[in-house]
């Protein structure tokens, strides 16, 4: 699990109105519907986003988030992985993620977020589409790019690049790795899969958090603020260099 139940994204550099909020169900290319939380920033945006979670699927943590990402300027769309095998249920605290995820296949995955893409992709003025994960989703954030949604780029955090790897040849939009400096995957892992990307003619950056543990994009973590500070910047200066 990446974080705990009661942690919290911490609030963005540049906080605006956040407008339209709330619980979506959107449905997938097989036919499956699944949950999914959108936000939007109160003035409208270019920009949209995909939220790929941790294990957990739509925990309130990610609902928080995509009111963070209204808040900086960006509609977000939180999804849920579990809709084939969970339903529409709560993901909660007690909600046994650990069977659905090994259920759970990359196609699924991909056809879930292009659901959530079209949807962003028919809000007025939404032209720019990004997907952002964390842990399991941080790896499944870049898998995207090589989903054929055209999107503008990739962000992970804490991905596992060996998930990916495989994908390497396929992947098209530019990918930010925001790698935790005491996380249990080695950052030489996560910058040897940078090189690879850049090999096969990707942008692929690289942002590594010294010290920081995995999960420490947490409003809770004091002692971690600057490394939280920075991965925002890190974002909404990717977000605004590979907007069309």
């Amino acid at each position: 699990m990446c974080f705990d139940d009661v942690a919290r994204p911490p609030a963005p550099p540049v906080q605006q109105e956040v407008g339209e909020q709330g619980d979506l169900v959107l449905r997938s290319a097989d036919g499956t519907p699944f949950a999914a939380y959108h936000a939007g920033p109160a003035a409208g945006t270019a920009r949209g986003l995909v939220i790929l979670p941790d294990p957990r699927g739509l925990h309130s943590y990610y609902k928080d988030l995509a009111r963070r990402f209204a808040e900086a300027g960006v509609h977000a769309v939180a999804i849920d992985y579990y809709g084939r095998t969970a339903g529409l249920g709560d993901r909660g605290e007690e909600f046994a993620f650990r069977p659905h995820v090994e259920q759970l296949q990359p196609a699924m995955v991909a056809d879930d977020t292009a659901a959530a893409v079209a949807w962003l992709r028919q809000r007025g003025g939404v032209e720019s589409l990004f997907t952002v994960g964390f842990c399991f989703g941080g790896s499944n954030s870049w898998a995207q790019s090589a989903a054929g949604h055209g999107l503008a780029g990739c962000i992970g955090f804490y991905g596992i690049p060996s998930r990916v790897s495989s994908l390497v040849p396929q992947l098209r939009a530019p990918l930010l790795m925001l790698a935790a400096g005491e996380d249990f995957t080695p950052v030489e892992e996560v910058q040897g899969f940078a090189e690879q990307v850049r090999a096969a003619g990707v942008a692929a950056e690289v942002k590594v958090f010294d010290g920081a543990p995995h999960s420490f994009f947490d409003r809770s973590f004091a002692e971690h603020r600057e490394a939280c500070d920075e991965a925002w910047r890190q974002m909404l200066s990717f977000m605004q260099r590979h907007s069309a």
